[in-house]
């Protein structure tokens, strides 16, 4: 068997390239410790700075102009994240939970009768510009499903045009997005590129927007300061998640911290879009689907947690004018 025989320049060169690889490890597990702790960093909820109010416009049957979808939607701006979602269902999740605790304070048994009436919209959109992603949290039934996807890109343009709004100090821009050209102000006191729906890229928040045709409006209804405070838990600070009874869950969810549902359930557009087609076809037969689904992974709701909606949709069921135009 050949052994190398190695000797003065050669044997110093080989300990070199030793102690190289070995800090070329060390410098690999310093690099990947980093990244972890960045990432870890960049998925932590942010907390709410400020809450700023929209009541929203859209006029979804161009042939009823004189009936338009209205609905008042809040943006939760944190440091280095935003959350869209609708004010009327803050309201009336409030409204149910205290209902429920007196409900539950006079009922001798614990048998509870009350419904849970949902109100607004159940799509609420997270943004991380820092990040380029956004997070769109829908609801099918009991189940959330959350769509990531890069942050849209809108070209602006910045005028020098200016205004106040309850108190901010706001900027003109106008942009092109989605098959409308919108009009937004902007605040840049509050340098976070974000704003209602999917609207961001401006240099400070967007505290009012609308299309040119008016169509499509995102009109300031107020700004206030966010105030984190302790939520109370609906049925006990010991009792599992999973053992929550569907129509008390998210109720214990503080909206001033910006971080969508821990459960909910990662898919793509494309797969949730059929899952609605399946569901708007036969709502039944897709509640039983889903508490079958659920069953399997430990977490089946009762039947009558299950609400399965049918008549018009809110807002309607004609829509002739969707937000999200085709481009010409």
């Amino acid at each position: 068997m050949f052994v190398p025989n190695f000797s003065g320049s050669d044997a110093t060169e080989i300990v070199l390239l030793k102690i190289i690889t070995v800090m070329k490890k060390q410098l690999l597990i310093v690099a990947i410790l980093i990244l972890a702790v960045f990432a870890a960093r960049a998925q932590k909820p942010d907390t709410a700075v400020y809450m700023v109010h929209y009541k929203f416009t859209w006029i979804r049957d161009t042939t009823d102009r004189t009936h338009p979808y209205t609905e008042n939607l809040v943006l939760f701006v944190g440091k280095s994240a935003s959350a869209y979602r609708s004010y009327d269902g803050i309201v009336a999740d409030a409204q149910f939970k205290k209902a429920y605790a007196e409900a539950s304070a006079n009922s001798p048994d614990g048998h509870i009768m009350i419904n849970r009436r949902g109100a607004g919209s159940q799509t609420q959109y997270f943004q991380y510009p820092n990040e380029q992603k956004l997070i769109t949290k829908d609801n099918l039934l009991i189940n959330d499903y959350l769509i990531e996807s890069p942050m849209p890109a809108i070209d602006w343009k910045i005028s020098a045009d200016t205004a106040t709004f309850g108190g901010l100090h706001c900027q003109k821009a106008t942009g092109h997005f989605k098959g409308r050209d919108y009009i937004a102000w902007f605040c840049p006191d509050v340098p976070v590129r974000t704003g209602p729906w999917k609207l961001n890229g401006l240099p400070g928040v967007i505290v009012d927007a609308h299309d040119a045709k008016n169509e499509v409006i995102f009109k300031f209804d107020g700004v206030e300061k966010a105030v984190y405070t302790e939520v109370k838990p609906i049925v006990g600070a010991n009792v599992a998640e999973k053992d929550v009874p569907p129509i008390l869950r998210g109720l214990d969810d503080n909206p001033n911290i910006i971080a969508p549902p821990a459960k909910g359930i990662k898919t793509t557009q494309k797969e949730f879009d059929k899952l609605k087609v399946t569901m708007d076809k036969d709502p039944e037969a897709f509640a039983q689907a889903i508490m079958a689904n659920n069953s399997a992974q430990g977490d089946a709701p009762r039947m009558d947690h299950i609400r399965v909606m049918k008549g018009p949709r809110p807002g309607g069921n004609k829509l002739n004018n969707p937000i999200e135009l085709p481009e010409k």
